[in-house]
């Protein structure tokens, strides 16, 4: 018997369909001057190579070796809306996973996306937690039973777990995913998600009976949530997640993040990789006999090319020799890696998938005078958050005034956009691909202003988890024709201290009684993710010949030439904190 047991760990997550390098920005001082380095990182060819390399060196080592992924590869990009999951399933195969959590973007269209998902991947699905004891056994997209699906034992109360030999003991996975599912993603009404917490708990003490002790938790709940797992349920060896798109690593150097790689949390390390196949994180784990980990080392790694642009922060393009310079530095920084690929990978992406993309990003729809940052939260350096998401609730704003002139306001969430808008041509796969991958249809509701009210207060309080148990940050509320004061010092209920409309070309104060006229994304008028108080609406109806992308290309294609005159700063926000 061993008295350290060695494990070699590759993981993603949220990779969102981005096969291809995504561009990342660094920020480095050169003479006491800031520079921001524009270059790509990841996709899935890179990652392929980086991900061979560390099996076969745990493999020269006799170290057994897992490649792990964080949950929601679908949605993102143009590959998934032009083949829906197919290549999604054949890139992933090709990586060769150990296994993968489910994550809501899976979901967003039912199980049956799942269930031909499932139909093609060479590898196991975990969902520890999704409950389909109540799945109509006789429907088209049934997951009940399905071979590759490790989901909720209802007969046991615990997650069906991936058992892996490992030195003279057993190592096991455990999938678990968001049980606040129906609130964010659209699982068929038979499919239910259970406590996260308690099905751990519970199925980790079945383990222990059977005398298994290292036992991983393939996660896909967000950092906040892992760190709420790790400190209630005790014996988790290592956590591996996603979600909350959290890049780990001691990167303040580069200009980002300084999370620790591996928080430990009641002697459990977390491990997450960021998002969009940008990096990949890579440890060496030791863990004692009683599977405690002893010993953690690694980091994520971008995978970058040399082609990287330097701008000043005003800009401009820096000097060649200040450019040559702060290049070589970044790539002296432990967590860069070059762009080695894998030819079968890379050839497969722009052979079988890349070419349906290229008519689509060949039509541009306007010119975008700088770069506009998406920000889900408000902060230090964005206090009224995203510079985009304004442009997306006024774009349904335009849209449904061509239906219904009354409209009042348009509201939106901030998870229902993607990214951040570059300065330069902004082409349709720019949108439909990048910014608003998801084709939701836009919804009419008459609603008074007391629900109104309640439906920012509740959407900010579970972007921020202030006080509750929220979704995630992708909650927060962004509008068009209202604004809104929200004071999170303040006592629940009570934390909109204002809210304006904008009728008669002027700001009024909204009344909590009267009947307004606004439109959002389905997805939100469906009550999701804090939003349930539309669903008190006096009334909905679906606009169905207009979903949200088209909204916005309609809107960018006409008033594109005055996009920098055209934010308003409608969110007004104080520190969330009690």
């Amino acid at each position: 018997m061993p008295n350290i047991y060695r494990l070699s760990i590759a993981h993603i997550n949220d990779t969102h369909s981005n096969f291809e390098p995504s561009p990342v920005h660094f920020s480095l001082t050169a003479q006491q001057h800031t520079y921001k380095l524009e270059a790509h990182s990841g996709g899935y060819a890179r990652l392929g190579y980086q991900i061979e390399q560390a099996r076969q060196q745990a493999a020269a080592q006799q170290t057994p070796f897992l490649f792990l992924h964080g949950g929601d590869s679908f949605q993102g990009t143009l590959y998934f809306r032009e083949f829906k999951g197919a290549a999604n399933a054949h890139l992933l195969n090709l990586l060769k996973p150990d296994a993968m959590v489910i994550g809501n973007h899976e979901i967003d269209a039912g199980n049956s996306p799942v269930q031909a998902f499932l139909n093609r991947i060479d590898f196991p699905i975990l969902a520890g937690n999704m409950d389909l004891s109540q799945e109509d056994r006789q429907k088209t997209g049934r997951l009940y039973g399905h071979p590759m699906l490790y989901d909720f034992d209802d007969s046991t109360e615990t997650a069906k777990v991936l058992i892996k030999p490992f030195y003279d003991t057993k190592l096991a996975i455990i999938g678990i995913t968001l049980d606040q599912m129906r609130l964010i993603a659209r699982p068929d009404p038979d499919t239910h998600f259970v406590n996260a917490i308690e099905t751990t708990e519970r199925t980790i003490q079945r383990l222990h009976q059977q005398g298994i002790h290292h036992i991983i938790v393939l996660s896909h709940l967000g950092l906040d949530q892992d760190r709420e797992l790790a400190a209630k349920v005790d014996g988790i060896s290592l956590i591996v997640g996603g979600h909350s798109h959290t890049l780990q690593g001691e990167l303040s150097d580069i200009g980002l993040s300084n999370i620790p790689y591996g928080e430990t949390i009641n002697s459990t390390p977390i491990l997450h990789a960021g998002k969009y196949a940008e990096t990949v994180g890579l440890a060496e784990i030791c863990f004692d006999q009683q599977g405690k980990v002893v010993k953690l080392l690694g980091n994520n790694y971008f995978m970058l090319d040399n082609k990287i642009t330097v701008t000043t922060k005003q800009g401009t393009v820096a000097d060649s020799h200040t450019s040559a310079a702060l290049i070589e530095q970044l790539f002296s920084h432990p967590c860069i890696k070059d762009a080695q690929h894998d030819e079968e990978i890379h050839s497969v992406i722009h052979t079988q998938y890349r070419p349906s993309l290229d008519a689509i990003e060949n039509q541009i729809l306007t010119h975008i005078p700088r770069d506009f940052v998406h920000t889900r939260l408000p902060s230090k350096h964005f206090p009224h958050g995203s510079e985009i998401a304004p442009w997306v609730s006024r774009s349904m704003y335009k849209a449904a005034k061509n239906i219904e002139p009354n409209i009042d306001f348009a509201l939106h969430n901030a998870g229902g956009v993607r990214q951040s808008l570059n300065k330069g041509q902004l082409s349709l796969a720019d949108v439909v691909g990048r910014i608003l991958p998801f084709e939701l249809p836009l919804t009419l509701y008459q609603i008074q202003g007391k629900y109104v009210i309640e439906a920012l207060e509740s959407s900010i309080n579970s972007a921020t988890n202030n006080g509750i148990m929220g979704t995630g940050a992708g909650s927060f509320p962004y509008p068009y024709g209202l604004r809104y004061f929200y004071d999170g010092k303040q006592i629940k209920g009570q934390r909109i201290t204002q809210v304006e409309i904008y009728k008669q070309d002027q700001w009024q104060t909204l009344d909590p009684k009267k009947l307004y006229l606004g439109v959002s994304s389905s997805y939100t008028a469906a009550g999701k993710e804090g939003y349930e108080a539309l669903l008190l609406a006096h009334w909905q109806q679906s606009i169905t010949d207009q979903t949200l992308p088209e909204a916005f290309i309609d809107f960018v294609s006409q008033y594109g030439h005055l996009i920098n005159g055209l934010l308003l700063a409608n969110v007004h926000y104080i520190s969330h904190r009690d």
